[in-house]
């Protein structure tokens, strides 16, 4: 299923990395509200930090380029 293909100014190329990592954030949160394992918890807080810090980095990429556009690919695959 592709969920983005195409060719985005720097403010939406952000704006779209921004909301989709901020979903799987949340996603995250949610689980950890729910779930009583401790280890569990610890592994969503260690996935929510280091997309905390992919998204940074991934921000500071795009705002720093002199490109005007920047191409984004999704593709969600679901393994049988």
């Amino acid at each position: 299923m592709q969920l983005i293909q195409g060719n985005f100014s720097k403010k939406d190329a952000i704006e779209i990395i921004t909301q989709m990592i901020h979903v799987k954030i949340k996603f995250h949160e949610n689980k950890i509200n729910s779930q009583s394992s401790e280890e569990d918890i610890k592994m969503r807080e260690r996935r929510i930090t280091q997309l905390q810090k992919d998204l940074y980095e991934a921000r500071i990429k795009i705002e720093q380029s002199s490109k005007k556009e920047f191409t984004l690919n999704s593709e969600l695959l679901i393994d049988e």
